[in-house]
């Protein structure tokens, strides 16, 4: 009998992407879009490409993308986001192996990320694997806010892409960066992390060294620079607003 697979996708005002990334899943049996409040066409797109559109409360992360792994038909989930595709090569190796598929295995994607009109390699950006195959009577998202993840007892990993349209332009990494590091300092707030100006002195730079140099973000030019400096900053947002909250 056939795997069949549901396609899971979140949304909030993804007008821009939707539509790519729904024509990259057509293959799936279905598609779920859960939308949290969209006010741009997102929902309309999303139902004039034969998707199954739910209208629904944001939960944080894990608790959203578990709600909306519930909403589906099939056991087996292809979970992606609005600016990811999956690539030509990774949907004929999906389609070859989705008979042998282990129900209790989670399978790993490598992510390949778009910045600024580029592949980028380096920096910490590639393979940059994310568990989003998996038959959620075995496996699931956790649910955690931020940082979210689906728990597994044994992974296996594919070799194709999943093509990540990561910001739109700098100012988009820059209010992304801004709401992340809100609710990583709120998550550290809540387990009971303590500010330490040794930390907010110190790993800022640690960060830029790490994804600058040791991860050969160089190598990316410009865009890897801005990655690492930006990286740097995020570090130095969460550690400031640790301090505020405190």
């Amino acid at each position: 009998m056939m795997n069949k697979i549901s396609a899971v996708i979140i949304t909030k005002n993804e007008e821009t992407n939707i539509q790519r990334c729904i024509e990259s899943v057509l293959f799936a049996d279905e598609i779920i879009v859960y939308d949290s409040g969209s006010v741009d066409q997102t929902v309309s797109i999303a139902r004039k490409l034969g998707a199954k559109v739910s209208v629904g409360d944001w939960m944080g992360f894990g608790p959203t993308k578990r709600h909306a792994t519930s909403l589906a038909l099939n056991d087996w989930i292809l979970s992606i986001d609005a600016d990811e595709e999956v690539s030509a090569d990774l949907k004929s190796e999906l389609l070859k192996r989705r008979e042998n598929l282990n129900p209790q295995v989670g399978y790993r994607l490598p992510r390949l990320s778009n910045y600024l009109g580029q592949w980028v390699r380096h920096g910490g950006w590639y393979p940059d694997y994310q568990l989003r195959l998996f038959n959620r009577q075995h496996c699931n998202w956790n649910e955690d806010v931020i940082h979210e993840k689906v728990n597994a007892s044994s992974t296996d990993t594919f070799l194709s892409h999943l093509n990540h349209y990561v910001f739109k332009n700098i100012d988009h990494q820059v209010q992304t960066n801004n709401r992340y590091s809100t609710l990583q300092a709120m998550d550290m707030r809540r387990r009971g992390k303590k500010f330490s100006w040794f930390h907010f002195l110190t790993k800022p730079y640690v960060k830029f060294i790490e994804c600058y140099f040791l991860k050969r973000g160089f190598l990316d030019g410009w865009a890897g620079y801005l990655i690492a400096r930006n990286a740097a900053y995020s570090v130095l947002l969460k550690w400031a607003k640790l301090k505020e909250l405190s």
